[in-house]
């Protein structure tokens, strides 16, 4: 079936056709590195993870691109304000690019430890200053950019569609613009293409309007169409980029070219925490390091997917150990059944491996619908286990059950790491386990019944539980 992709620039969900048949370009807008990842960066990128893990799996090759932002993102994420980043180097006292190799690298270290693979590019802003000014040259070349004291400002009057991404006019725009807007401004809802460098600020190049660095919505346009072309297939970022940093995108990016930027857009919805929306001022940001000390960060990871990338995500330790114990339930299945390999000798069973797997695939081709897609693996889970129970799994039987989870839930989801489906650590711990049991069955041939409950109970305590039936002891993780 084909996929289907809800694309914020129609407002419906579309067919999915890339621009060059089997090949898919997808730009992502990275964080801007002046501070730790946090849950809201942890929605977003495990989101597009996925899709790009899908994208891949049922066959398309993909060139995943992911910025970034060192240099331009105001405080204000306008044209207002300081420099997020110039403003962290400040409080700590160092270089601002001290603060970006350290928060890059902390990124990365939680993507990482979520499994969130690594984009195939990943470009800086700072890196791209000379593709940015051939844009801006460009943009006042065609009409469509002002330059006033050093900076250069886009004309949004000149361009007929902005606000075809957002669904806001201009007029209204101009209108709900704040009082204080920069007076160099022709239009309250001209944006910055390219700011003058005031005394004092250290992140500057030279540019043919005087010493300055580029305004945040540039840096995204230059790096996208460098490495994609344009138009390219997919944009993706979350909802609170919609505007006004991706309806600047388009209308810079089609006004230099004339061509369109960008054919499907796909924004991933925001976090809440205990019902309120997560921001700095409410003192509710949960960083990902911190996050992690409580829980693995494949539960987080899991947690996320359960909940569509288009719906809003409420964090709560409730919530999160209802994940953890949901996962704990997949785990023990996956370990059920490469524990069964050794002794499987049932009869092949009527488990419609095919059928599960397509309804996985069906909901995952419904833009991406990883909820549904997971319901559909604990379905399946539950009927390995039913089967498990009643000891009629055949090795080949087994084999597809295996194979299937690592598809569906490893390849795809990323809940279940290639690390986790290894056999040594299970293997030892399996290992110890009947090793405790044959100690058992002689302690239970001396009819040493209270020493024998005793160590039922005992592996009961750690998760283990000891099943006696006619044929033999049978163990399985609770």
């Amino acid at each position: 079936m084909p996929i289907k992709i809800h694309n914020t620039l129609s407002r419906h969900k579309e067919e999915f056709k890339p621009i060059n048949e089997g090949r898919v370009g997808i730009y992502v807008c990275g964080p801007t590195v002046y501070g730790h990842s946090h849950i809201g960066h942890a929605k977003s990128y495990v989101s597009f993870d996925v899709i790009v893990r899908y994208l891949r799996y049922i066959g398309y090759k993909v060139l995943y691109v992911q910025n970034i932002t060192d240099v331009g993102h105001l405080t204000d994420d306008a044209d207002e304000g300081e420099d997020k980043i110039q403003k962290q180097s400040r409080i700590d006292k160092v270089h601002p690019m001290e603060i970006v190799q350290k928060y890059t690298q902390s990124y990365f270290e939680d993507m990482d430890a979520l499994e969130v693979q690594r984009p195939d590019i990943s470009p800086t802003a700072s890196g791209h200053i000379i593709e940015q000014i051939e844009i801006v040259k460009e943009l006042l070349t065609k009409g469509f950019a002002y330059e006033v004291n050093g900076s250069v400002y886009f004309d949004v009057s000149k361009f007929s569609e902005y606000g075809k991404l957002s669904g806001r006019s201009v007029e209204e725009l101009i209108a709900g613009a704040r009082v204080d807007v920069s007076p160099e401004k022709h239009h309250p809802a001209d944006f910055a293409l390219w700011k003058k460098a005031e005394p004092g600020h250290i992140m500057q190049w030279e540019s043919p309007w005087g010493k300055g660095y580029p305004g945040w919505h540039l840096e995204c346009s230059a790096m996208s169409t460098k490495y994609l072309g344009q138009p390219f297939d997919i944009h993706g970022g979350g909802l609170e980029n919609q505007f006004p940093h991706h309806e600047c995108e388009i209308a810079q990016s089609e006004a230099a070219t004339g061509k369109p930027f960008v054919r499907y857009w796909i924004h991933n919805n925001m976090v809440t925490v205990n019902g309120q929306k997560m921001g700095k001022s409410l003192g509710n940001v949960i960083n990902l390091k911190d996050a992690f000390k409580k829980y693995n960060p494949l539960v987080v990871r899991f947690f996320i997917l359960q909940s569509h990338y288009r719906s809003t995500l409420d964090f709560s330790d409730e919530a999160l150990q209802g994940a953890e114990k949901g996962l704990e339930k997949l785990y023990n299945t996956v370990r059920n059944i490469k524990e069964e390999f050794p002794k499987a000798k049932g009869e092949e069973t009527n488990i419609d491996f095919d059928g599960f797997k397509g309804k996985f695939l069906e909901a995952m081709d419904d833009d991406f619908n990883t909820p549904q897609a997971i319901a559909v693996l604990f379905d399946f889970s539950r009927e390995i286990n039913a089967n498990l129970a009643e000891g009629k799994m055949t090795a080949a039987d087994l084999q597809k059950a295996h194979q299937l989870f690592k598809e569906l839930g490893g390849i795809i989801l990323g809940i279940i790491p290639e690390t986790f489906q290894t056999e040594a650590k299970d293997s030892i711990e399996s290992d110890l386990v009947n090793l405790i049991l044959e100690l058992r069955a002689e302690i239970r041939s001396q009819k040493l019944w209270q020493l024998s409950d005793k160590i039922r109970d005992g592996l009961s305590k750690i998760g283990i539980t000891v099943e006696d039936k006619k044929d033999g002891v049978s163990w399985k993780r609770k």
